[in-house]
């Protein structure tokens, strides 16, 4: 049975909010990050001549024992760079169990609850973020008693990197955005999956910041494959792999609006609450009818897109009802128009304004390749209906069967579709190669664009 458990984090030795973060990315499939308390600068307790510390602590859930939990996180420490010191001396990571559900445990290695908690106020401080009514299991006083009888002076939320505001509506038409892909998943059909990555948090940022410097203007962070057969992902294990990285290119301040790419109302929630700008919802609507209210009361920009391949998962089946599913289609582009203002209308009936909505034609998704062709040819229909559109040609599959080659070797059948599709009347392009696409986009802009460029 799977128990909740409070773990207190802490860092006074280099980038200190970086390994705060990689901390809770690399905590084991086994423990399940449900709330994070914000972050505190705080003085140091026990030997003050050192650097001062961050402080958090999280709620978590888990299945393992409390001793394999406190194997695991000793040897996390370790791995991230803690060496051995003297008692409450400067560390590169601290990572304490502070309570085990109601469990007191007396033993050489592990005392829980944590024997010093209730002393520190760089615990206690985080913790009533959390959980203030809860009570010591041994001590019978709740969090925010304690909190009342110990000094925190000194301990104050860390200042979050400011961040520009991202401009929304875009100049439509003036020239075409980037979306950059970054997969946060070990499945992606481009075999760009970060997840194969034994260090997914610092290789997504290198990506990351790879991207906006060859151009990118919009992250799109998916922990979840939309590749056809691709196991289904729960919401709790989409968070595990999208907040962190969503968090980390946060507090760098990456200069960029951050969308995430996820169906469930509850990711985009936790995501948007973490500081994503957009939603990208592949099943436009249909698949979590809380997406609609979610992006009405955030006034979140909303990419809607068609799509009628059959899933995986028969729960998502028979969430989206059979409707549109795996269903020939009578006439391609009346079809994909007709079904993409279906979604505009569940959008405008939860209230989301027109200004904030984007239109995807979804190439690939549930359309054979000569579809996938006749759609990034007749884009201008889609645009047609007077919105926004997003193309998302990249590597996909009807490149890889018009030329015979593999995802890795689609980037000139992507080029000519981007190419393609802004000469049609793509606002967006979504890409893996961003530094060859944004080329791609910036000479089709200087050509179908002049008068725009020229403010005609």
């Amino acid at each position: 049975m799977a128990q909740t458990v409070y773990i207190a984090l802490g860092s006074n030795l280099g980038d200190r909010q970086q390994n705060l973060t990689l901390a809770l990315a690399a905590l084991p499939p086994a423990v399940t990050v449900l709330r994070a308390s914000p972050i505190y600068e705080t003085p140091p307790w026990g030997y003050v001549d050192q650097p001062t510390f961050l402080n958090q602590v999280v709620q978590a859930e888990t299945n393992l024992a409390p001793l394999e939990l406190l194997a695991y996180l000793k040897e996390l420490e370790k791995t991230l760079g803690r060496k051995d010191s003297f008692k409450n001396g400067p560390r590169q990571l601290d990572l304490d169990i502070l309570l085990y559900g109601e469990a007191v445990i007396n033993l050489p290695q592990l005392v829980i609850p944590h024997p010093r908690m209730h002393e520190r106020g760089f615990v206690l401080v985080p913790l009533a973020d959390l959980a203030p009514d809860l009570r010591h299991p041994v001590l019978e006083r709740s969090v925010r008693d304690l909190l009342g009888g110990v000094d925190h002076e000194g301990i104050v939320p860390l200042a979050a990197r400011p961040r520009p505001p991202r401009p929304f509506p875009l100049e439509w038409g003036r020239r075409t955005y980037i979306m950059g892909i970054l997969n946060l998943t070990p499945d992606s059909f481009s075999g760009d999956g970060l997840l194969t990555e034994s260090d997914v948090l610092p290789t997504a940022l290198a990506q990351a910041r790879r991207f906006v410097s060859a151009g990118a203007d919009i992250l799109d962070i998916g922990g979840e494959s939309t590749r056809p057969g691709s196991a289904p992902v729960s919401a709790e294990d989409e968070l595990r792999r999208v907040l962190p990285v969503l968090r980390a290119l946060i507090d760098e301040g990456i200069d960029a609006t951050l969308s995430v790419d996820t169906y469930k109302a509850e990711v985009a929630e936790a995501a948007l609450a973490a500081g994503a700008d957009w939603i990208n919802d592949v099943w436009a609507l249909r698949a979590d009818p809380g997406m609609a209210a979610l992006a009405a009361r955030t006034r979140a920009p909303l990419i809607l897109m068609h799509n009628r391949l059959k899933p995986s998962s028969a729960e998502l089946q028979e969430r989206l009802g059979g409707r549109y599913v795996g269903v020939e289609y009578d006439n391609l582009l009346e079809d994909v128009k007709r079904e993409l203002m279906d979604s505009v209308s569940l959008a405008r009936a939860a209230g989301v304004a027109d200004e904030r909505i984007i239109l995807d034609p979804g190439l690939g998704f549930g359309k054979t390749v000569e579809q996938s062709l006749e759609l990034v040819d007749r884009l201008g229909e889609i645009h047609a209906l007077g919105f926004p559109v997003l193309l998302g040609p990249s590597r996909k599959s009807f490149i890889g069967y018009t030329l015979n080659l593999p995802p890795d070797q689609r980037v000139e059948g992507t080029a000519a579709a981007v190419a393609v599709g802004i000469a049609r009347g793509a606002d967006i392009i979504r890409v893996h190669d961003v530094e060859a696409m944004a080329r791609v986009a910036r000479m089709s802009d200087a050509i179908t664009r002049r008068g725009a460029r020229a403010g005609k």
